[in-house]
């Protein structure tokens, strides 16, 4: 297992939601085969069992992006209720279309460019401006922030996203916070809800790694897609093809070189999402 050295902001926290796209309800497997596909995206797809998974590598770099989350404070007690947060965003512009092939391929957020914000890896919140609040119930909570492109694919390098533990209402003292923010966690992001029209033709796969990389013989992401499994050496977004009608199901685990799920509360997630005709 090999650590990635992502550690940001203050008080000793690691750095690394979304209003509906147009398509959303918000804004045994046979060996896999090469197939070539548009060269705008990448000639290189993973295809089983009529699915296909190509990696997505046509959108603009932007490592100048930066983001810090202001408050709260990483370890901060908060009163119950409503929790205020606060961004500062440098080189990124929220409420902006983005650029590259992938706007005009998948879902996309007709607000633009947010913030994913994803409270113990629940389902994110998207957020087009760097101050917001939102209800969080009594407890500690692991809270990930990240850049996010306006097809919902995350900016993935340094200074991007930020995590940290926050405590909400009364906290028995020695409650112990829901992940090592120091350990290799992985974070769901896409696909989310309801897909249909031209939006269920190719649908982003999209998930966020904390303190680790993936690598051959190394950790990777074993991705199981309606019981049809892939196994993800590199940390990038990916486009799914072939889905069916009805509901779906993505599991993803992050696992060891073993394939044994590394320790962590949110190291394996399953989410199911709709695709309708």
């Amino acid at each position: 297992m090999k650590y990635s050295p992502l550690l940001l902001g203050t008080a000793a926290v690691l750095l690394v939601g979304c209003e509906p796209s147009r398509s959303t309800t918000e804004a045994t497997s046979a060996p896999s085969t090469v197939t070539a596909t548009s060269p705008a995206v990448r000639a290189e797809s993973m295809t089983k069992n009529g699915l296909t998974l190509t990696p997505l590598t046509t959108s603009p770099k932007m490592p100048e992006a930066q983001m810090q989350l202001l408050s709260p404070p990483a370890t901060a007690t908060l009163p119950s209720g409503d929790v205020a947060f606060d961004y500062q965003i440098t080189n990124f512009q929220l409420s902006k279309m983005s650029g590259g092939m992938g706007m005009g391929q998948m879902a996309n957020s007709m607000k633009g460019q947010h913030i994913h914000n994803i409270v113990d890896n629940e389902p994110y919140s998207a957020h087009y401006t760097t101050r917001f609040s939102k209800p969080l119930a009594d407890g500690p909570h692991a809270v990930l922030s990240f850049l996010s492109r306006s097809y919902h694919e995350s900016l993935k390098h340094r200074g991007a996203y930020d995590l940290r533990i926050i405590n909400v209402g009364d906290v028995k003292a020695g409650t112990p916070p829901p992940i090592d923010v120091r350990g290799p966690n992985l974070f769901y992001s896409r696909p989310k809800d309801t897909y249909a029209g031209a939006d269920a033709k190719r649908i982003l796969l999209d998930f966020y790694l904390v303190n680790t990389i993936l690598e051959p013989g190394g950790n990777n992401v074993r991705a199981t897609i309606n019981g049809t499994e892939f196994m993800l050496d590199k940390w990038q977004p990916y486009q799914m093809e072939g889905l069916p009608a009805g509901e779906n199901t993505v599991k993803l685990e992050l696992v060891d070189s073993g394939g044994a799920v590394v320790p962590g509360a949110y190291n394996s997630v399953t989410r199911t999402f709709t695709v309708t005709p």
